[in-house]
């Protein structure tokens, strides 16, 4: 443990010598929590007396994107931005365009982690479970001939748009709302089950948290709200559910080929079956976020995680210059 810590020490004190810039807000109907993840993240640099800097991105326009980053001088990136335009790929590939290192994965499993099609046909093609689906379009809607389902628009996250039906009633006013954010819809198979979610850093899952909702499930309002839900850290899961958990989420992440931290969603069905819902690329870092909560389980606490999180951006740039 001694030699973990001087190393992480190390680490930090070349830290010290990068202009680090903390990419918040975006465009996406996940800009509030972008900004208070970003907020969070900048909070933590400082207190570990790095050289960081907020930066707000309000626009995806490339060029102007490339202008603001290029003007504040930043030498890593750390991308705190959720949803379309931070999470998709897009701001990775500017990045790389302009030769500055950043958090997270790359551009291609960036977008197949954002489109849940892709990431659900991969699953497929891996052996990763994942529940039952099919495909609708805008211009084309059939009601399912059986309920429960749960409606997903293909290309969103925060659960924004997702919703769990019972009925036939429910089912209608849902579609369209739903059609408001996608002209795509994943329509699945709902797993009866507990809900739970396992953290990913260094490419190695970090703890299983279950989630109990009060009420409902886990929805936008309920992830960012206080005592809307409980949150039982680690899962009280017997040993074998909870390694065949944590193997099921760590193919997941490696599958998509995400890089270095996600965090993976997945149903547990009444036979203690793994099913994996999706794998955020660019989990949550505000105080009601799971990855932090999954970290902290394994005595890594907020600090630190930003800092694990920020070194393998570094060493990920140390290894693209040794190719070179």
């Amino acid at each position: 443990m001694g030699m973990l810590t001087k190393k992480i020490e190390r680490d930090l004190e070349e830290l010290k010598n990068y202009k680090i810039g903390v990419l918040k807000g975006g465009i996406s109907e996940e800009r509030k929590i972008s900004l208070i993840s970003g907020r969070e993240v900048f909070l933590a640099l400082k207190r570990k007396g790095l050289d960081a800097e907020e930066i707000e991105i309000n626009t995806s326009d490339e060029h102007t994107i490339e202008e603001i980053l290029l003007a504040n001088n930043i030498e890593i990136a750390f991308i705190a931005l959720h949803g379309e335009f931070g999470e998709d790929g897009q701001i990775q590939k500017i990045l790389e365009g302009i030769d500055i290192p950043y958090t997270g994965s790359g551009p291609e499993a960036s977008y197949l982690a954002m489109d849940k099609i892709a990431s659900k046909r991969l699953f497929l093609e891996n052996n990763v479970l994942t529940p039952d689906f099919y495909i609708i379009h805008k211009d084309k809607v059939a009601s399912p001939l059986s309920f429960p389902k749960v409606i997903k628009p293909y290309y969103s996250g925060s659960s924004i748009g997702v919703f769990i039906v019972d009925d036939i009633k429910a089912w209608d006013k849902s579609i369209n709302k739903a059609f408001e954010i996608s002209d795509r819809l994943i329509i699945e198979e709902y797993i009866r089950g507990r809900e739970i979610t396992v953290g990913i850093l260094d490419d190695k899952p970090l703890s299983v948290i279950e989630i109990v909702p009060k009420e409902g499930y886990f929805d936008f309002t309920t992830k960012y709200s206080d005592a809307l839900a409980e949150f039982k850290a680690p899962a009280p899961l017997n040993k074998d559910t909870y390694k065949k958990v944590m193997e099921m989420a760590e193919r997941a992440h490696r599958c998509l080929g995400c890089r270095h931290f996600s965090r993976v969603d997945i149903r547990l069905d009444n036979y203690n079956n793994p099913f994996v819902l999706e794998v955020n690329s660019i989990p949550g870092l505000t105080s009601h976020s799971l990855l932090p909560l999954s970290a902290k389980v394994c005595g890594i606490d907020f600090d630190n995680l930003i800092m694990r999180m920020l070194i393998s951006a570094l060493k990920n740039e140390k290894k693209a210059k040794q190719k070179v």
